[in-house]
């Protein structure tokens, strides 16, 4: 999910509040009292929730947690580390990456409504000491110099149109060495105009799809190389082929537990059904990679 950058509007973040934040509008309540209803309706306490329970709302991208495992091994975390999640979202890659890999994690998201989602599942999950979150500019984050090990971001840079300087500002905040750890859709081969709405945009203003060519220059650009990059469309495909028929599964189970439904609103079915398809075209691709921060 994303973050702001460069010198981003207010006007863009907007936009980016409308689209992600969208069903709160139509709906009259906010994000975090209609999913707590939810998980009411469902038998659970929404002070006291497993990993499990909240699985439907917790990484809003491609892959779920197995994508964002399989990312944590490419980047070789060994644990301690301190992390920035850029476009955190509801927060569940800043808690998997807590709880299974020993990280000091925050997490940026320009969307209030996600940052507050965030916070409160980190509590309800007992993870509250170990993630913290903020509401801000990923072009701008309150961290000092050189004192992050890895910038984690899946599915965000593709809502920002000045790449170039949110990469500044992660090479800024990396120590000498440290690691950028990316999973991320991009343009595919395929020149056709997108099938719209995706989950990360309604209309082609807020999506900013690079290809693979220049998002790669755009890091060596900034002073990142290469340690280990790989085309996951076809395992991002399949996933999603497997979530539209549990999502078309028997009313009562969708019913049983929140899901991403409640974030997107009522074309998330459309959404996902066009992801796929634009996925199946050729149209966008999917990226896994780490690159090092070079220099000193």
């Amino acid at each position: 999910m994303p973050t702001a950058q460069g010198n981003a509007s207010l006007g863009h973040g907007g936009r980016l509040d409308d689209h992600y934040d969208a069903a709160s509008a139509s709906q009259g309540h906010p994000l975090q009292v209609r999913l707590r209803e939810a998980f009411r309706a469902a038998g659970r306490d929404p002070e006291s929730l497993s990993v499990d329970d909240i699985a439907g709302i917790d990484q809003l991208h491609l892959g779920g947690r197995s994508a964002s495992r399989v990312l944590a091994e490419m980047g070789r975390l060994t644990g301690g580390e301190r992390v920035l999640d850029v476009g955190c979202g509801t927060g569940g890659a800043s808690r998997l990456l807590a709880a299974e890999y020993d990280c000091d994690v925050m997490g940026i998201d320009i969307t209030a409504a996600f940052v507050e989602v965030a916070r409160w599942l980190s509590r309800a999950t007992g993870l509250a000491g170990r993630t913290r979150f903020v509401c801000g500019d990923a072009a701008s984050v309150p961290l000092t110099t050189s004192s992050i090990e890895a910038v984690w971001c899946q599915h965000a840079l593709m809502n920002m149109p000045q790449v170039p300087r949110v990469l500044a500002e992660w090479r800024r905040l990396l120590v000498p060495g440290g690691r950028v750890l990316l999973h991320e859709v991009v343009a595919g081969d395929n020149p056709e105009p997108l099938a719209l709405p995706v989950p990360w945009a309604r209309t082609p203003a807020n999506s900013h799809l690079r290809c693979r060519e220049q998002l790669e220059r755009a890091l060596a650009l900034a002073g990142f190389e290469p340690l280990a990059v790989e085309d996951v469309t076809e395992a991002a495909l399949s996933w999603r082929e497997t979530r539209a028929k549990r999502e078309s599964g028997s009313q009562e189970a969708a019913r049983a537990l929140p899901g991403p439904a409640l974030i997107f609103g009522d074309d998330f079915a459309l959404m996902g059904r066009n992801l796929r398809d634009n996925l199946a075209t050729g149209k966008v691709k999917v990226l896994a990679g780490v690159w090092q921060r070079t220099g000193r």
